[in-house]
């Protein structure tokens, strides 16, 4: 599959996410597609090592993992989620990021975190950061799964865009705008709890 043909379908794909999360919710446990796969310490996870047949984007971008926790939509919804309102980068206006604080997603898939860690984030074209735990915790990062009350579609920022909100950071306001956001990647798909 080529490039373009992948996007197309990924970009069909999310665009039905909110439709089959929601008929996942009334059928029973959610089992839809993975978006977020998260690596390293971590307990048992609820997947197998990387595969790197079927892991392609993850085996490129040279992951490599013996167990993972994956989260669908559902699951990520279902986790218990706040609002932010950053002015963004993008349109240098303020929009409303709804979705569950990162480090808890991370507690979520079995990690014993603590303020000495660090998490590697991980976007789909490859753009990855370091932070430490503390820096996540401190200033409240989320795991942004809509933007203006609609789900994030891949192609655009999402479908998951791990960012906080920096307009309550006077660091950070004393920065433009386009200076504010360097530790958030959008269209996140992979974290390594180290």
């Amino acid at each position: 599959m080529n490039k373009r043909e992948f996007l197309a379908a990924a970009a069909f794909g999310s665009a039905t996410l909110p439709t089959l999360a929601h008929a996942r919710k009334a059928a029973g446990p959610a089992n839809g597609p993975a978006l977020l796969t998260v690596t390293g310490a971590i307990d048992k996870g609820n997947r197998g090592a990387l595969d790197p047949a079927l892991d392609q984007m993850m085996k490129k971008q040279g992951l490599k993992f013996d167990k993972a926790h994956a989260f669908d939509f559902a699951a990520l919804v279902a986790l218990p989620a706040i609002e932010i309102k950053p002015t963004l980068e993008y349109d240098a206006k303020i929009h409303a990021l709804r979705g569950p604080l990162l480090t808890e997603v991370v507690k979520a898939a079995g990690a014993a975190i603590s303020d000495g860690g660090k998490l590697v984030l991980r976007a789909i074209d490859g753009y990855a950061v370091s932070m430490p735990i503390a820096e996540a915790r401190s200033r409240r990062f989320i795991v942004a799964t809509h933007l203006d009350g609609k789900p994030i579609p891949l192609g655009g920022l999402g479908p998951l865009w791990a960012v906080y909100d920096a307009d309550r950071f006077p660091d950070m306001t004393a920065k433009p705008v386009n200076e504010r956001f360097g530790l958030c990647p959008w269209g996140l798909y992979h974290i390594d709890v180290q």
